[in-house]
């Protein structure tokens, strides 16, 4: 019996493109930059925006809102509100459940967005994540114009190429693959967040320093005093070149929507994500992941990728930014006597799928990929990381 095949093979090419600005006074009326990302397609309509703004960031800076109804009544040849602005409640328990997701859903079916209708999100991670999923949805698509309110939003999440919500206890169980159509990291935001926060997204630098670039590793140790003074110059050097990294690896790392089962910028993100989780989300995201940077640079140093030295380097910029490196959580046992800390390499290899990928870095500066994680060497490095003693470097 003979079995008659055809095939017909299809290769689609796609480029996506968007602007990434860093900024100050953008809500100023005179200040072009808004109105002419809305238009860069120069399109010569009037558009229509539903803006969002994070609760959280309307609350810091009680201005905002009044400052953007005047930027767009100042703009109104150009720019049109599609309704009354949006106010969320952000942090993490916006990504928890549907039901934010569904409500956004529904209000921009109510506001009628078309797919040239742009959702301008203001707020840190979770909204931009939680709102950029929901754009992503309708129509297959609406124009999303990123303005990330915090570090961690401005130096990371807002630059990528991600959406999601948390489900059944895996972070970003559910999320689509969906470029911005621009992203305005405006530094006015970053002047009005709590110490915890400004602190909190300093982790993902270190982050993406150890496995990118040396000299930003660096650059970062020597600044930690700095950081922690709050010094505006050399956060907005911290966000530039930290976002940049990100950007880079994401153009040129040949895996933008991350079909393999290696994922770099997750570096230090398999015991973050399940802190998370274990901790009720009482730890922030980048505390979160300086914890996990800290256990998977001991690892890599234990695995001689490393010199001590490094680690000591690390751990001591760390804590002295004010980021921790131990948390209670790491060291919680399962009823069979295990670290439950590793059920995040379980949840992380379903995650990326493929065989368990863990990013190292080897040396300092540059990175290697591992595939097994041995589980007493990650307990010593919990004992390790909950009594070491931190000298200045």
């Amino acid at each position: 019996m003979s079995h008659s095949i055809t095939s017909v093979y299809q290769r689609l090419s796609i480029p996506f493109e968007f602007p990434v600005y860093f900024h100050r006074n953008t809500f100023s009326p005179d200040n072009p930059l808004l109105a002419g990302t809305v238009d860069r397609l120069h399109e010569k309509c009037r558009h229509r925006v539903m803006v969002c703004v994070d609760k959280g960031a309307a609350r810091t800076w009680p201005q905002c809102n009044a400052k953007i109804k005047a930027y767009f009544k100042a703009h109104k040849d150009s720019l049109e509100l599609a309704g009354p602005i949006e106010t969320i409640t952000g942090g993490e328990q916006a990504k928890q459940n549907l039901s934010g997701l569904t409500r956004m859903i529904a209000l921009m079916a109510k506001r009628n967005l078309a797919r040239q209708s742009v959702v301008l999100i203001i707020g840190g991670g979770s909204i931009l994540d939680m709102v950029g999923l929901a754009a992503s949805l309708v129509h297959r698509g609406l124009r999303v114009i990123r303005m990330p309110t915090t570090v961690v939003g401005q130096n990371d999440v807002g630059v990528g190429v991600k959406t999601g919500i948390d489900l059944f206890g895996s972070k970003n169980f559910l999320g689509t693959f969906a470029p911005p159509f621009a992203v305005i990291n405006d530094f006015d935001f970053l002047d009005h967040l709590t110490d915890r926060d400004w602190i909190a997204g300093i982790a993902e630098a270190f982050k993406v320093a150890m496995i990118k670039d040396r000299h930003f590793f660096t650059f970062l140790c020597r600044n930690t005093e700095a950081l922690r003074q709050r010094r505006p110059r050399v956060m907005e050097r911290l966000v530039i070149d930290c976002a940049t990294l990100h950007l880079d690896h994401i153009r040129s790392g040949g895996d933008p929507f991350e079909t393999g089962s290696a994922r770099p910028l997750d570096f230090g993100h398999w015991s973050a994500h399940q802190l998370e989780v274990m901790s009720g989300y009482r730890l922030r995201h980048g505390e979160a992941v300086s914890i996990g940077i800290a256990l998977d640079s001991y690892y890599a140093m234990r695995l001689g990728l490393i010199p001590k030295k490094g680690l000591a380097n690390l751990l001591t910029s760390l804590h002295a930014a004010g980021l921790p490196i131990w948390d209670k959580h790491l060291a919680t046992l399962k009823p069979n006597g295990s670290l439950a800390i590793l059920d995040g390499l379980t949840r992380f290899q379903e995650h990326l799928g493929g065989s368990l990928t863990i990013t190292l870095p080897a040396p300092i500066g540059s990175r290697t990929e591992v595939h097994t994680m041995d589980p007493a060497i990650i307990s010593e490095g919990i004992k390790y990381l909950k009594t070491c003693t931190l000298t200045p470097i």
